[in-house]
């Protein structure tokens, strides 16, 4: 079932202003569905395909500094459903104890080999294992820490209706995220005060406009993202 009947919901999204954009993505079964397909047989072909990146990356990392090659951190997802998510670990063993949980451009958490693969995203392939368990899906919001998620409004709540995404419309504009935050004093507040709740706006009209055709356009703006 990819969308629940709207009294299955969890209280915290049936609100009055989550309503309009379930009844769009309602009449979206069958873009919800295909966009369920690609997302299992795209991230098994891409675990399959990223097995050599991912060896590599797991004997780089355990040769720079002691700890795990994976990094697992509680998010959000579906319908307000925690999972862990997984990424290639690019900061210090234990770093969440030692810092915010935002991430600045000279975080001196981020490990030397840690700051490579950040620059060409290689730490978010992990996650396809993420998209194929259907915690995530392609292209969505991206998953929050469920104390961000604590401060949504109830219009933010309707962006918990579809899983979160690896990319979005949201991340590619703020792509220099990192680097915005170095600048601020309070990184953390600044993130929640300044770039959450545009980001956000962002997210929802995605939801609000949600297709499959906006999904491989953003894709394709993702992949450029990356190289560029």
């Amino acid at each position: 079932m990819l969308l629940k009947p709207w009294e299955q919901l969890p209280p915290v999204l049936q609100n009055d202003a989550v309503r309009p954009y379930y009844e769009h993505l309602k009449g979206r079964k069958c873009a919800l569905f295909c966009k369920r397909l690609l997302d299992v047989v795209g991230a098994a072909l891409g675990v399959v395909i990223c097995s050599p990146i991912y060896l590599v990356l797991a004997i780089a990392i355990k040769l720079d500094s002691k700890g795990p090659v994976f990094f697992k951190q509680i998010r959000v997802g579906q319908y307000g459903k925690e999972f862990k998510i997984y990424k290639f670990r690019t900061m210090v063993a234990d770093a969440q104890a030692l810092g915010a949980q935002v991430t600045t451009g000279h975080d001196p958490r981020v490990t030397r080999v840690g700051r490579r693969i950040r620059d060409f995203r290689l730490d978010e392939f992990s996650q396809f294992i993420n998209v194929l368990k259907g915690d995530m899906t392609f292209v969505g919001t991206r998953p929050e820490v469920p104390r961000y998620v604590a401060q949504y409004s109830d219009e933010m709540m309707a962006t918990l209706l579809l899983r979160p995404g690896l990319t979005g419309a949201a991340s590619i504009a703020f792509k220099d995220e990192n680097s915005m935050l170095s600048e601020d004093e309070d990184p953390e507040k600044a993130y929640v005060e300044k770039i959450l709740p545009i980001k956000m706006k962002i997210n929802l009209d995605y939801t609000k406009d949600f297709r499959l055709g906006l999904d491989f356009k953003l894709i394709w703006e993702t992949v450029l993202c990356v190289f560029k």
